[in-house]
């Protein structure tokens, strides 16, 4: 199974094993919600306020600036193996724990300021990936002389985006994800796998992964509307 935003599992369009007989059992595929205002939103973004506000108004927009970008590249690392609304529900105090995500200030952090970080409730108090930032801070700064971390981002947008219909056929991965995630890894970066990277691309309107009935599809401005 394949994890969501919300952090459920997306459910395939069968589910092996579950008949007496042998065969699977069919279920229906998981298209878009339509919410009391009459708008459609994936299943992750149709219940929890905090969640679909994010989902109306963030998630998919385009996003190039260095600061941005980085406090979306460490939030998506923070949220590796725990639910998206979980990380919403704490970005505030990240944002006041990092310095609003300055890569210069959180470059400069030493080991009182990590010992400090894991002393902070506000925040997931989680060491290695503490230390991820910090080194991903500086590994930010580097790349200014070759471009800059948006550049190199950005380089990796795929000629093509999904066109969804079900929830099942989201991808969590691409060739174009991998290749990112291998480019930042080369550089110094760390807590970029190709699903996080993906989840990257997603967040930043790199990839349009809305279903094809959401209200949202095509919101980015980057992809034509299918």
């Amino acid at each position: 199974m394949i994890k969501n935003k919300s952090g459920t599992e997306k459910n395939s369009s069968t589910v092996p094993g579950s008949r007496s007989d042998g065969r699977e059992a069919k279920i229906k595929p998981i298209h878009g919600v339509k919410g009391e205002d009459g708008l459609i939103r994936p299943p992750w973004a149709s219940t929890d306020l905090l969640l679909r506000g994010y989902y109306d108004t963030e998630w998919g927009m385009p996003i190039r600036d260095e600061r941005g970008l980085f406090e979306r590249l460490s939030l998506e690392a923070f949220q590796a193996g725990l639910s998206w609304v979980t990380i919403l529900r704490k970005r505030e105090n990240f944002r006041i724990a990092f310095n609003q995500f300055d890569p210069d200030k959180i470059a400069a952090f030493d080991e009182e300021d990590i010992n400090c970080l894991m002393n902070d409730a506000g925040i997931i108090r989680n060491r290695a990936k503490i230390i991820a930032t910090v080194s991903n801070a500086a590994a930010t700064i580097k790349l200014r002389g070759d471009g800059g971390l948006a550049n190199l981002i950005w380089s990796f947008k795929p000629e093509r985006t999904p066109l969804p219909q079900t929830m099942a056929e989201v991808p969590t991965t691409s060739l174009e994800s991998i290749a990112l995630s291998k480019a930042l890894r080369k550089r110094g970066f760390s807590f970029v796998g190709p699903t996080t990277m993906f989840a990257l691309m997603e967040a930043i309107g790199m990839v349009d992964t809305h279903l094809l009935d959401s209200h949202r599809r095509g919101s980015s401005g980057i992809w034509a509307i299918d």
